[in-house]
């Protein structure tokens, strides 16, 4: 299976890839699906029914908000922040929805959206029904969806079921581990970036690819331009404080070139800038998932800001860098938090910005993938938590955190030689299988550590 660039980094809204933006895939899916089989004017009644972690926190994440939009035909890369609340709000006064933007059924989110809290289907904990009747009562269609991490959703007829971003397309330079992508550097003299970069090739253009990965650059800048612009209160409950455009009111008034340290609290606000934005709803890139969309875009920016020489191609080698180490996490582990924890999400985010950085700070491939491995490494174990099921505490400071981390580790890696006693295949299996041992209420159930301790007011 190769993973795309474009399937780790995808344009949406906050505040969760997996809860928000597939869900709202699945539904929009769902509602293809219909149309395809000539059923879509059929429809008198839908049900929607939310599994596992979906169900435990469908409100907090915005994936009841996510599958409402997604019913009415909108997709995460497409729908409008600004107008999604007023939509919903329509929809649950009125007790009704335009399915596919088409046709309006009578829709009680309170009765036809359904959140289990202690029942989960078999593949994976993030599951959806979907089911339609028409008038007469008689079952239309029913299909199973599961949102595994990063806005990837798989139907029940995709499980197990290796598919490619483009059918019978053969890449170059297969890989699925990073013993086999080191040996690919080795053999015919490529980086980390040269080596996705000739895989995207199958699939489009060299332009095409620079120019897609150029604008997910853009949206990430976007993203932090709105969150240091934006002050007041994040949404949900918990009234937590926007603090990224205080920060860089204090940051502006400080402006002290030579303080090194200040060069962490930059990219710190850029950090805290994208996920106070995600936890606000707003537009982010996925990167590799929601809850730890800011780590890329902060190191990334420090990579612009900070390092002498930064230019566009570097940005471009950054971000295909960034995704030879993602495939692999995705392949081999996972990035869901539902499934393996927020290490599957801020780790594999941190490692990923780690290689990335490495790479166009002159890091050889061995110490790309050395930087990749200390990013993962130092965030094993790390749990989800989410207090009050928000993607606000402790997920907004651990993507600052996680950002500084990520800076360490390719500093570290390269003035290092690329020898080190721990490899990336090695760090990301332990990873897997720490997941595994984790009790599922540190898994985005707001059931457990903070979230369980840490008193809402």
């Amino acid at each position: 299976m190769t993973i795309s660039a474009f399937d780790l980094f995808k344009i949406g809204i906050g505040p969760s890839s997996s809860h928000t933006g597939g869900p709202m895939t699945a539904a929009y899916l769902y509602t293809e699906l219909l149309r395809e089989e000539g059923l879509l004017g059929r429809v008198d009644r839908l049900q929607v029914e939310l599994f596992g972690s979906l169900g435990v926190t469908g409100h907090g994440h915005g994936t009841v908000k996510a599958i409402l939009l997604g019913l009415e035909g909108s997709q995460p890369h497409l729908v409008d922040p600004a107008t999604a609340d007023e939509r919903v709000g329509r929809i649950g006064e009125l007790k009704s929805l335009r399915l596919a933007g088409e046709q309006e059924i009578t829709f009680d989110p309170d009765r036809d959206l359904i959140l289990h809290r202690r029942q989960r289907l078999e593949y994976h904990t993030n599951g959806m029904r979907f089911q339609a009747w028409d008038v007469s009562g008689t079952l239309l269609r029913a299909r199973d969806y599961f949102s595994v991490g990063g806005g990837f959703v798989l139907d029940e007829n995709q499980i197990g079921v290796e598919t490619q971003p483009v059918p019978d397309v053969v890449v170059p330079f297969p890989f699925n581990t990073a013993d086999q992508l080191l040996e690919i550097c080795q053999k015919h003299d490529m980086s980390f970036s040269g080596v996705v970069l000739a895989n995207e090739k199958a699939f489009r253009s060299e332009e095409e690819v620079r120019a897609g990965l150029l604008q997910i650059w853009e949206v990430m800048q976007d993203t932090i331009r709105r969150g240091t612009s934006t002050g007041g209160v994040l949404p949900g409950g918990l009234a937590v404080r926007r603090r990224a455009a205080r920060q860089l009111e204090l940051l502006e008034k400080a402006n002290d070139p030579g303080d090194r340290l200040g060069t962490m609290e930059w990219v710190t606000l850029f950090a805290l800038a994208v996920n106070e934005e995600n936890a606000a709803g707003g537009r982010v890139v996925t990167a590799p998932t929601n809850g730890a969309a800011g780590i890329i875009p902060a190191v990334l920016k420090y990579y612009v800001d900070f390092v002498p020489g930064a230019s566009d191609d570097g940005v471009v080698r950054f971000l295909l860098a960034a995704t030879a180490v993602g495939s692999l996490f995705k392949k081999n582990a996972s990035i869901s938090g539902a499934e393996v924890g927020c290490q599957g999400e801020v780790g594999s985010a941190c490692a990923m910005a780690a290689g990335a950085l490495a790479e166009v700070l002159g890091g050889t491939p061995e110490q790309v993938e050395n930087a990749a491995e200390i990013g993962i490494e130092h965030n094993l174990g790390l749990t989800c938590d989410p207090v009050g099921g928000l993607v606000q505490i402790p997920c907004i400071e651990r993507n600052a955190v996680g950002a500084i981390k990520a800076i360490t580790a390719a500093r570290m890696a390269v003035r290092g030689d690329g020898q080190h006693h721990v490899s990336l295949d090695i760090a990301i299996k332990t990873m897997r299988d720490t997941g595994a041992d984790m009790m599922d209420k540190y898994k985005e159930t707001a059931r457990g550590g903070l979230a369980l301790n840490v008193v809402e007011c």
